[in-house]
């Protein structure tokens, strides 16, 4: 996510999927299959079978909005499910209802589509860069967590895995970056945080390293304050955390008069989200001294935008 709005929706915890010859024979053996007649390989199967599902949810509202719920709440259901959904495989035929495999994988299909946020599936990240490790463990609860990482680490040299996270850091989302600043200090030792130490000294990150880690023995310089004041809150509105949650983690215990003296300052960071933080102070702030000092910053910001070109 890059942006934020009262319609965004949180991070979603990974899914578990089975591979494509398993998704493929329950296509196969779902009763309204004999529409389609799915002939082909696996992938061509597969990829039929997506296409007629997202034309009949896309022509019923109804089916879209429960299959939808039904992967949002992760829960059982009780009560009937709209036939379709059963018949289509996406949902199993008995009480209470659960989606099955291949409901999980048109949901997440859907929401990747409606929404844009990739739903991670577990075991998938095995191959990938750390930046893209980081960026999909960003939902993750803690076990599956450890266990993705497992997976990553397979087959890979410790020293190495710690030398790729640390260098990608600087060029993540800030809640990427604040998970790869944990994994290093809690999952990899002594160098795991000593590879965060030889980070310090860098401009920004060494600052938001400092932050997340209570190094005493690091302090931003003042043009790096707004810095990480905005990298610390675009991590919690990236995750999908209520305004008034952001809010109150931002404030550190300021009173409203302290928050508008200090929301001036974030307008001389150049952070990416910058914008996106004032907004929410914007829309979202209870005392309209806060909200009117955080519209003169944006005013500010856009304005040495320009002058920086």
């Amino acid at each position: 996510m890059s942006s934020y709005d009262d319609d965004t929706l949180p991070l979603q915890p990974p899914i578990r999927l089975p591979g494509d010859a398993t998704l493929a024979a329950a296509v196969r053996a779902a009763p309204l299959a004999e529409e389609l007649k799915p002939e082909g390989d696996d992938s061509e199967v597969l990829a039929a079978w997506a296409g007629h599902c997202r034309d009949l949810l896309a022509a019923d509202g109804t089916l879209l909005l429960e299959l939808v719920r039904m992967f949002l709440t992760r829960e059982p259901h009780q009560g009937e499910v709209p036939e379709t959904l059963t018949g289509l495989g996406l949902v199993r035929q008995e009480e209470p209802y659960t989606l099955s495999w291949l409901g999980l994988w048109v949901a997440r299909l859907v929401v990747a589509a409606t929404t844009g946020q990739e739903v991670p599936v577990m075991g998938s990240f095995a191959d990938a860069d750390a930046g893209t490790l980081l960026h999909g463990l960003r939902s993750y609860p803690e076990a599956e967590r450890d266990e993705e990482l497992a997976g990553w680490l397979k087959g890979r040299d410790d020293g190495d895995a710690v030398a790729e996270i640390a260098a990608a850091l600087a060029t993540v989302s800030p809640l990427s970056r604040a998970i790869g600043i944990e994994l290093l200090t809690t999952q990899f030792g002594d160098e795991g945080r000593l590879a965060l130490s030889r980070q310090l000294e860098k401009r920004k990150l060494g600052a938001v390293i400092a932050a997340r880690t209570g190094r005493t023995d690091r302090q931003p310089a003042p043009d790096e304050i707004a810095w990480v004041l905005v990298d610390m809150a675009a991590a919690l509105l990236e995750f999908g955390d209520q305004p008034g949650q952001v809010i109150e983690s931002i404030a550190l215990g300021m009173d409203a008069d302290e928050q508008a003296g200090t929301i001036p300052i974030l307008a001389f960071g150049d952070h990416p989200w910058t914008g996106q933080v004032l907004r929410l102070f914007i829309d979202h702030h209870p005392d309209e001294r806060v909200a009117a000092a955080a519209r003169k910053a944006l005013r500010r910001l856009r304005g040495l935008a320009d002058v920086r070109g």
